[in-house]
């Protein structure tokens, strides 16, 4: 499996270099992002803007993402682009349960302003 990994002080960046997320590179997927979690990531991003085609075992990784990342930060999935992708994640209505950001960009905007809000809530609740 090809990919890059971006770590910064608030967000790690996981970019799939492959152009098909599959039954082949599925488990690879998920033991990066247990790895990952395991490192102390707090905010990931999927960047799935080379991918073309998904099937239900990809989605089955990225599935398990969301739940790693619930407990420890965000998960955020960006760079949907290829129709197939999309048309995928909306006949099975992922796009309820997943953050779905278009770009990387405004992805880590995204956790930096939830970041705020859970630094907040914590003040808030001491207050």
């Amino acid at each position: 499996m090809k990919y890059t990994v971006d770590k910064q002080e608030r967000y790690t960046i996981f970019r799939l270099d492959e152009t098909t997320l599959n039954s082949v590179l599925a488990p690879q997927l998920k033991s990066e992002f247990v790895i990952l979690s395991n490192e102390g990531v707090n905010n990931l991003i999927l960047d799935l803007s080379n991918v073309e085609f998904v099937d239900s075992s990809g989605l089955s990784a990225i599935l398990t993402g969301d739940r790693l990342w619930k407990l420890i930060g965000s998960f955020i999935l960006t760079g949907i682009e290829h129709p197939s992708v999309k048309k995928l994640i909306e006949i099975s209505r992922l796009e309820t349960i997943l953050t779905i950001v278009p770009t990387a960009s405004e992805s880590i905007d995204y956790i930096f302003m939830e970041e705020m809000e859970r630094e907040l809530g914590v003040e808030g609740e001491e207050a």
